[in-house]
């Protein structure tokens, strides 16, 4: 073995790729199936960029392009970095492209602005659209499009748990329909990526060839491999290779980096003892790694030693100009000496360190003051570049103890993250500067009203509320000291903190709220909302509600305007004031602007439709908000909500194909929100169905428990599914008496409509525990409540109860009559599963005096149970139809109940198919149906082959040319 102990420093870096085989084979195999998708992950160090570049330098490459971006640790508002920083020298590569045939359209114009590179080569910038989010969707598909013009190619993103968010939402619509000659390679830390990043690389499309590779630390045998070829020896001990192991926990950088230790002190050291494994961590420097980072840099020149801190503070790449001037004694020999050692890395015309552990090793080892010196070098320094990075100023000013400058930068560099919608960067920014700075009192007020704004629609929030706080000082002019305290009221909303201090802000400052920008009308409807436990009476809220529709015409903002119609909207329909639909009417005829606050606006409306009944409307309102949404901030909280929500109107509806793979993505992406309850709610209740009964009486109650005092508006589903579950166990006391504060608190808010849905459950529990009079008296009761009210669920329900308490007197023609009544009510809804569940009662019920009519009910009831996939209630159907002899699986030719649709298309297959003619993708359809993919899928082929047809184009002219035939049901089962 050679061991060079000579002072001038040599590379210290493996020649050959050491035990990652299988890893390579499977990345290049991948990357040949294009389009594709590969994810490498592994902690810091374990090899993921050297994997990368050993691929892109294999000859199985030879004449593919490889692009490859690296996300930074300083954020940058300007967002897009990596995607940028690949094509600006895509010039040449565009021409040929162009010469070859492959034009771009006007739509790649809109690049302009940020590649001015390639303006030789883009077509001239299109008309601006007036809306930012419509502008960034167009930039989006203006860079597939580049993308796809380069032709065979490889886009590779390295340090993704650093993306910005639009680079997430960007990498999210590119692999939602890649140009077909495209592979993505992307690479991050598994302790450091977050959710919307795993979102976004976990559901390429259907047609993406999709890889995960997870890098695992070596094992001795490899580090032995390793160390070998580092030092190009042809063995290395047994003893030596164990030591590099453990002391590198099988992490090459840190195996590199203590070999090139050992081989500068010129010699081999072995310690007995064994050292514990420690996860390379962002934040935490391995002492192994450390040590030898610093044992390194102390051999080097003073020059090289100078710009190897320069480029520690820096923390990001830069030309050499920028560098050297950033550093105190650097010179252009001490950089070729920094790279020479293997420390920094030239990586086009930009240097670096080649590891962040080892510039932040060197980081943390300069002298503070000497620190704080070279933070203003790079501040200075960085200033001289053409587009000046505002975020690495930002930090360099704020690091050197410049304060003024550095709040100045940093309010500059936030309010340009929140006109490119990341919100993220810009509450990172501000919430510094409102801790750290020291700032006057309307100064910090102004800041902090631009703080809540930005974190207004975040999905992860987090807690702001001493910047608040402290920012409320007294002595404020009164309507920003308004506009704070009633911002402040939302944000408290926002994380479930508080409710009776959030009140209090908003009664407060709603006479002081400026009503052209839309803030007093959304304090006046928060005060009459019936959803918020505001302690005022129904005909105060009312009143509240009607004042704030007397000031919409006074908001100036279009999409502030939809946001409270949405709003209003939603306060109308769940009191069953028919005036709603002047309201939804008006949000749906209004701008179809991009904006995450009309898509809340359909959002809040649509999830309240829901709950009173208005199935198909909370539908179509839902997708118009995941829509919009999507385009805006496909990983935001509005969003996710929609998704939720759609959830919970999929199970309402009885569309629970595919539900089961959906609700984990939901309930991951909205852990710290409250919305997690809806898809919470929707997969109890399918548990119920299904039997899956084991704790699902304490999960009823927990929810129960988490939506009060909420806005109430879940509670009447989960008190359903509370009581029925309980009616079976033989345990409907205990359960009525559990529930009685949730129907006290929807009644009390006058939700009858909402609360009507759980009249059936309640009374048939009542009646269960020997209650037959409080049933009818609760039946009355809603019935007198609810008239003259628009109350879709009223009529179906009430007449279910009423057959449930006809029965019981014996009056079975009644029962039976009121159950079948019931039944044709709810399919109109549609609601299939309480349909079902009617038509059972009423088979039991016509028993004794029609036994052909109670065996077709009964028929029809099992038949939908197993469309549905209610287990647990087809079961107990089916048992009574053994009992009376029944064979369930002979349909009657006439029947009452669902149709059955044979040869034609059922209203989901056609829904799809009718999505797919429009061209949209199985990811699309399914996003918008809220099903998995394998569900398009399956309901795709199946109406292909019902129409006899071979493809979507085909599809498309057949749907075109008889619009209205495909879902007739066959004249033999209808």
């Amino acid at each position: 073995m050679s061991v060079d102990g000579r002072s001038t420093l040599g590379r210290i870096v493996s020649p050959l790729l050491v035990g990652r085989d299988a890893e390579m084979a499977r990345l290049l195999a991948a990357v040949h199936r294009a389009p594709a998708a590969v994810v490498i992950t592994g902690e810091a160090g374990i090899g993921k960029t050297r994997l990368v570049a050993e691929m892109a330098a294999h000859p199985e490459l030879r004449g593919v392009r490889v692009l490859t971006g690296t996300c930074r640790p300083i954020r940058e508002p300007f967002p897009l970095g990596p995607i940028v920083e690949v094509l600006r020298d895509a010039g040449p590569a565009l021409e040929d492209a162009a010469a070859a045939g492959a034009e771009l359209s006007r739509v790649a114009g809109a690049l302009r602005p940020l590649l001015p590179e390639l303006e030789d080569v883009l077509p001239p910038a299109p008309q601006p659209l007036g809306d930012r989010a419509a502008e960034r969707h167009r930039i989006f598909r203006g860079l597939a499009e580049v993308f796809a013009a380069l032709g065979r190619s490889v886009l590779v993103v390295e340090d993704a748990h650093w993306a910005d968010e639009q680079t997430l939402e960007f990498m999210d619509y590119l692999l939602a329909g890649p140009p077909p000659a495209l592979s993505v390679v992307v690479t991050y830390r598994d302790e450091s990526a977050g959710p919307d990043l795993r979102l976004v690389t976990a559901r390429p499309a259907a047609q993406v060839t999709r890889v995960l590779l997870e890098l695992a630390p070596l094992d001795v045998q490899r580090t032995r491999e390793l160390a070998q070829a580092i030092l190009g020896a042809e063995r290395i001990t047994e003893e030596l290779a164990v030591f590099l192991c453990e002391r590198g926990s099988g992490v090459p950088l840190a195996v590199q980096e203590l070999l090139a230790l050992l081989r500068e002190r010129g010699t081999l050291a072995w310690r007995r003892g064994r050292w514990a494994r420690r996860v390379v961590a962002e934040l935490d420097v391995p002492a192994r790694v450390r040590d030898s980072v610093l044992e390194r840099v102390a051999r080097l020149s003073e020059g090289a030693r100078a710009v190897a801190e320069a480029a520690a503070v820096l923390m990001t790449d830069v030309p050499q100009a920028v560098l050297l001037s950033a550093s105190r004694d650097g010179t252009a020999d001490g950089l070729d000496e920094a790279v020479e050692s293997g420390l920094i890395a030239e990586r086009g015309a930009d240097f670096g360190f080649r590891h962040v552990l080892a510039a932040q090793a060197v980081y943390e080892d300069i002298p503070a003051p000497r620190r704080r010196d070279l933070h203003g070098r790079a501040a200075d320094a960085v200033r001289n570049l053409d587009r000046v990075p505002l975020g690495v100023l930002a930090h360099q000013l704020r690091k050197s103890g410049r304060e003024r400058e550095w709040v100045e930068v940093a309010v500059r560099a936030a309010e340009q993250a929140i006109e490119l919608r990341d919100d993220a960067e810009a509450v990172r920014l501000l919430e510094s500067v409102l801790r750290d700075a020291d700032l006057t009192p309307v100064r910090r007020a102004e800041l902090a009203v631009l703080l809540a704004r930005a974190s207004f629609e975040m999905l992860h929030v987090p807690d702001l509320r001493e910047v608040f706080t402290r920012a409320l000082d007294p002595g404020l002019p009164r309507r920003l000291w308004a506009e704070l305290r009633f911002r402040y009221g939302l944000h408290l909303d926002a994380m479930g903190l508080d409710p009776d201090e959030k009140w209090a802000t908003v009664l407060e400052t709603v006479e002081d709220l400026d009503h052209r920008s839309g803030l007093a009308a959304w304090a006046m409807l928060a005060l009459g909302m019936p959803t918020e436990p505001t302690g005022l009476d129904v005909a105060e809220r009312a009143s509240w509600i009607d004042r704030a529709i007397t000031i919409l015409p006074d908001i100036e903002d279009p999409a502030q305007r939809q946001f409270v119609l949405g709003k209003l909207a939603m306060a109308r329909v769940i009191t069953g004031d028919p005036r709603w639909t002047d309201l939804a009417e008006r949000l749906r005829s209004g701008p179809a602007e991009l904006d995450s606050r009309r898509a809340n606006g359909f959002y809040s409306f649509g999830l309240s439709a829901a709950y009173a009944g208005h199935h198909e409307s909370a539908r179509e309102s839902l997708r118009t908000a995941l829509d919009i949404s999507t385009e805006v901030d496909p990983t935001g909280g509005i969003a996710y909500r929609s998704r939720s929500a759609l959830l919970l109107v999929s199970y309402l509806r009885g569309e629970w194909e595919g539900q089961a793979d959906a609700v984990p993505e939901v309930l991951d992406g909205l852990s710290d929100r409250s919305e997690w309850m809806f898809a919470e709610v929707a997969a109890a209740c399918l548990d119920l169905a299904a039997g899956r009964s084991t704790g699902l009486a304490e999960r009823l109650r927990a929810l129960g428990d988490a939506a009060t005092p909420g806005d109430g508006t879940l509670l009447p589903i989960i008190v359903e599914a509370w009581l029925r579950s309980a009616i079976a166990c033989g345990e409907a006391g205990e359960a009525l008496a559990a529930t009685v504060a949730h129907v006290a608190l929807w009644e009390a808010r006058g939700m009858w409509p909402v609360g009507v849905r759980a009249v059936p459950a309640l009374a048939e529990a009542m009646i269960a525990v020997g209650r037959g009079d409080d049933a009818r008296a609760l039946v009355r009761r809603y019935a007198a409540r609810l008239d003259g009210l628009d109350a879709p669920l009223a009529a179906a329900a009430l007449r279910y109860a009423q057959g449930l308490l006809a029965a019981t007197d014996g009056a079975g023609a009644r029962a039976a009559a009121e159950s079948l009544a019931a039944a044709d009510l709810y399919e109109r809804l549609p609601a299939p599963y309480e349909a079902a569940r009617a038509r059972e009662h009423a088979a039991v019920a016509l028993r004794e005096t029609d036994a052909a009519a109670a065996a077709a009910a009964l028929t029809d009831a099992v038949a939908a149970f197993e469309r549905l996939g209610a287990r647990w209630d087809l079961e107990r159907a089916a048992r009574t139809a053994r009992r009376w002899g029944i064979d369930t699986a002979v349909r009657p030719a006439a029947r009452r109940g669902p149709r059955g649709y044979g040869g034609a298309l059922s209203p989901r297959e056609r829904e799809v198919a009718e999505l797919a003619a429009t061209g949209l993708t199985n990811r699309d359809i399914a996003s918008r149906l809220f099903v998995s993919p394998k569900t398009v899928e399956k309901h795709l082929a199946s109406a292909l082959r019902k129409l006899g047809l071979r493809s979507r184009a085909a599809l498309a002219a057949h749907l075109a040319e008889a619009p209205d035939t495909a879902d007739e049901p066959d004249a033999a089962t209808g």
